[in-house]
């Protein structure tokens, strides 16, 4: 289903968010489904920058050990683990952009559609499923967002250092990114924390959502 996602979701690009779910319906993919796939997606991307925020934390590490020699390569190689760690950023938000937006439109829905219950009983427990399902949605957008606010502080120190880098090419240059390093250790240690209780609630709401 998600190839089926993927080429439809140009829709997106050309039209509202709410055409794009009205063409999703009439092939059988309903909001929900959508939702699923959406809160995979941003814990897949939460796992992957896992990955590459970790790997640009060793690089960095790495360079402060560095005593003398060309510079030059050093820049590039922390400049890449940048540009990198920033694209991972700029994923992470997207999706979650896009989790929001899925959420809204099914939780309105939703309630709209409670009210063509002719089965007062029926209508109760469908209530108390969608309570229960924004309950563990709004810990889930919490715990992403979350984790969104600490990208900045690491995105920040390491293009600062980067560009201090790239207009001192001199070890003197590597050994003032020492104190700074620590700094950056820790960031990332915050952040990756804060991914690993996303990625948590992201596995807990899927296997909520789709019982």
């Amino acid at each position: 289903m998600k190839k089926v996602l993927a080429v439809l979701g140009v829709a997106v690009l050309i039209g509202c968010s709410s055409a794009y779910y009205n063409t999703m319906e009439k092939i059988g993919i309903h909001k929900r489904d959508i939702m699923v796939d959406r809160v995979e997606e941003a814990r897949d991307s939460q796992k992957d920058a896992e990955k590459q925020f970790t790997s640009a934390l060793e690089q960095f590490k790495s360079v402060v050990a560095v005593d003398g020699g060309n510079i030059e390569p050093i820049y590039k190689k922390l400049n890449k683990e940048y540009e990198e760690s920033k694209a991972a950023a700029q994923e992470i938000r997207d999706r979650i952009d896009s989790v929001e937006s899925v959420s809204k439109a099914l939780f309105k829905e939703w309630e709209e559609e409670l009210k063509q219950y002719s089965s007062a009983q029926l209508r109760n427990e469908s209530q108390r499923k969608l309570t229960a399902t924004k309950a563990q949605y709004q810990r889930l957008i919490t715990a992403m967002r979350k984790t969104e606010s600490r990208l900045d502080p690491v995105l920040t120190a390491m293009n600062d250092q980067v560009l201090y880098l790239k207009h001192n090419l001199n070890a003197r240059a590597i050994q003032s990114m020492r104190q700074e390093v620590v700094k950056i250790d820790k960031d990332v240690d915050v952040l990756l924390a804060a991914m690993r209780t996303s990625i948590a609630e992201a596995e807990a709401f899927i296997k909520e959502i789709k019982d």
